[in-house]
């Protein structure tokens, strides 16, 4: 039999929640290892948030140099992708770097390989340079993520379809991209591949993009990206997938009663995430699953088998990095005695689009499906007045007030829209009323000047 090492903690998986774990761990003297297959850090710092909004930023770059002239510039223009991913890839290495020296200045051993369980609290590690290692904790850590959904529709995986991996790795511009999904992935993708050249069509199942938002929101954006010369097709119901990204490709939808066929060189699936738990061993563990493949957790993100937690992705948390570093602050808090539950919390996103869609808590759409009254304020981001000094005039605030005079949640589209929600979410977590806000003395002219007109309109 071979030889188990034992430590204080085992942490599957290096992403947000493993490696934060891990890191606290190691820097209160416990003996800590990680088990990471491929992408030190996670997904984040690889080949996701990071690496996006590098290209996401190139590609705004490239959009202010063809649209200078409106500023009264003129400036040669040229979009160079080796570049771009040349700049990315020193970036991911220089994150990598960066959390290699954490684990060892943490004291945390960390161990390449992919890890299964074949006993409580105990995993066989078949390490990335051959053979295998067996550890065991006495306390256990997943945070194994989740990767994009491919779905089974016919002909797509004979149609090596891209996910948001693969596309972040191209070293071309795809001549026309078809994506299928118009939300948050699928969205950001399309107008940061439009500005660097390519053709663009979005392909959405329902009958607007965003379908959770507010339709004023989601139409607003329709038009934005429309206006970039970005195909939008909503109501799309794809039956099959013929061809191959890359070369040629087509999605066969049936649209308002009609059979239509879109083609394009490259697709890219955005439809979601699908958690990495399969084959891990976790029954042998005496860690269950929910129906859809999630671990199974508790609003303090125990697992059902005794010392073992779920963080991040593969717990069901809501998919975000901000949100799995809030799952290891709940864990870790619960570890030195306090009460910390996941019910309740505010879960805040940004969609990374130009100019941006930020919001936290209830918008219209959730307010009416729970029956919640409410009163509603907006405010033209064209009224704020630095958006004069850039153009950058698109977009809307949204607040929704209760009856006491509470923030019950915030909508933003528009330039630096993520910038725009803490001040909201202290008031919102502190059951301020709007009037924190709306007398707040805020420095002129700031795009945060924005909020104290929108909580003045109520």
């Amino acid at each position: 039999m071979a030889a188990i090492d034992t430590y204080d903690a085992v942490v599957l998986g290096s992403g947000e929640a493993g490696k934060s774990m891990a890191w606290h761990l190691g820097g209160t003297g416990k003996r800590v290892v990680v088990v990471e297959q491929r992408y030190v850090g996670g997904s984040c710092p690889n080949i996701a948030c990071l690496p996006s909004k590098s290209f996401v930023h190139a590609a705004g770059i490239a959009h202010t140099v063809a649209t200078s002239e409106a500023l009264g510039a003129r400036v040669a223009r040229g979009v160079s992708m080796r570049e771009i991913q040349a700049r990315k890839r020193t970036m991911v290495a220089g994150l990598v770097k960066t959390h290699l020296n954490r684990f060892a200045a943490s004291g945390c051993e960390l161990v390449m390989g992919r890890g299964c369980f074949i006993a409580e609290r105990t995993i066989e590690v078949a390490l990335n340079g051959g053979g295998t290692r067996t550890l065991r904790g006495d306390r256990v850590f997943l945070d194994v993520g989740a990767s994009a959904s491919l779905p089974a529709l016919l002909g797509l995986a004979e149609a090596a379809p891209l996910t948001h991996v693969e596309l972040l790795d191209l070293d071309t511009v795809p001549e026309h991209l078809l994506i299928l999904g118009g939300s948050y992935v699928g969205l950001e993708f399309a107008q940061a591949m439009r500005r660097v050249g390519s053709r663009v069509s979005v392909c959405e199942r329902e009958e607007q993009l965003l379908p959770r938002e507010d339709c004023d929101i989601a139409g607003a954006i329709r038009n934005l990206l429309q206006d970039e010369g970005i195909a939008i097709i909503t109501s799309a119901h794809v039956g099959r997938v013929s061809g191959r990204s890359g070369d040629r490709v087509a999605l066969h939808a049936m649209i308002g009663g009609t059979q239509k066929i879109i083609k394009g060189s490259h697709l890219l699936v955005a439809l979601g995430k699908t958690p990495n738990t399969h084959g891990l061993g976790l029954e042998r563990a005496g860690i269950k699953l929910t129906p859809s493949g999630y671990v199974s957790v508790n609003d303090r993100l125990e697992t059902t088998a005794p010392g073992v937690w779920a963080m991040g992705d593969c717990a069901g948390s809501p998919a975000f990095t901000h949100m799995a570093f809030d799952d290891f602050r709940i864990v870790r808090d619960n570890l030195r005695g306090r009460q910390r539950s996941t019910t309740g919390r505010q879960v805040p996103f940004c969609l990374f689009t130009e100019p941006e869609l930020a919001r936290v808590g209830l918008n219209e759409v959730d307010a009416k499906r729970q029956g919640v009254a409410y009163r509603l304020t907006e405010h033209p981001i064209s009224s704020i007045l630095r958006t004069r000094t850039t153009g950058e005039t698109l977009g809307k605030l949204k607040a929704l007030i209760g009856g006491d005079d509470r923030i019950l949640g915030f909508t933003a589209f528009g330039p630096r829209a993520g910038e725009l929600l803490p001040p909201v979410q202290i008031a919102m977590q502190t059951g301020l009323s709007y009037h924190a806000i709306e007398e707040l003395v805020v420095a002129h002219p700031t795009y945060a000047e924005g909020l104290v007109s929108l909580f003045s309109n109520i």
